[in-house]
């Protein structure tokens, strides 16, 4: 299974392709889009769909897990992460990419055990989990990976409790319809 993580934002957008084979999960490809603060929103947000579409193009994912919008008091932070996070659900979208979301306390906990973990605790579980020695730059990347690992698990247990081999698109896709054969 093929899972690809983001971490949303405009000014940086961490992405992570993760590979689970049995309980072993292998990084694949793995990095963050970068914008210069001096170009236009719209140019920003053009280049994240890009190289999000891109990358979605070239591994395949079997889902993309991502971010749940997180609103804290900072209103002028939240409003260009939920542009970004528009433009990578809508790269999504074009391939009938299914998508799992997650908080950011859920893809913590997943990843550490505990949903309060401090960044420097999620960073260290990710290099461990994947077997990655190199420090992991910037954080949004190290984010984008544990949202892929998050995903990851919540996909396998999706697939043991319908008992099935079914892809997790198959399997969203008759939760979404109940009256659907599984």
């Amino acid at each position: 299974m093929l899972a690809l993580g983001i971490d949303p934002g405009t000014a940086i957008c961490g992405y992570g392709v993760v590979e689970m084979k049995g309980d072993v999960l292998r990084p694949v490809f793995y990095g963050s889009i970068l914008t210069d603060k001096d170009w236009k929103p719209e140019e920003r947000l053009r280049r994240i769909h890009q190289d999000i579409s891109d990358i979605v193009g070239h591994f395949h994912p079997d889902f993309m897990s991502i971010e749940k919008l997180y609103f804290n008091r900072n209103v002028n932070t939240a409003i260009p992460v939920a542009q970004a996070r528009g433009v990578v659900l809508l790269a999504a979208a074009e391939t009938n990419l299914p998508i799992l979301e997650f908080t950011p306390m859920q893809i913590k906990k997943s990843v550490t055990g505990t949903g309060a973990a401090e960044k420097k605790q999620v960073i260290f579980m990710v290099q461990r989990l994947l077997g990655i020695r190199e420090k992991i730059e910037p954080d949004d990347t190290a984010d984008a990976l544990a949202a892929a690992i998050c995903g990851l698990n919540q996909a396998r247990i999706l697939q043991m409790q319908t008992k099935s081999g079914a892809r997790i698109g198959e399997i969203l896709e008759a939760q979404k319809n109940p009256l659907s054969k599984r």
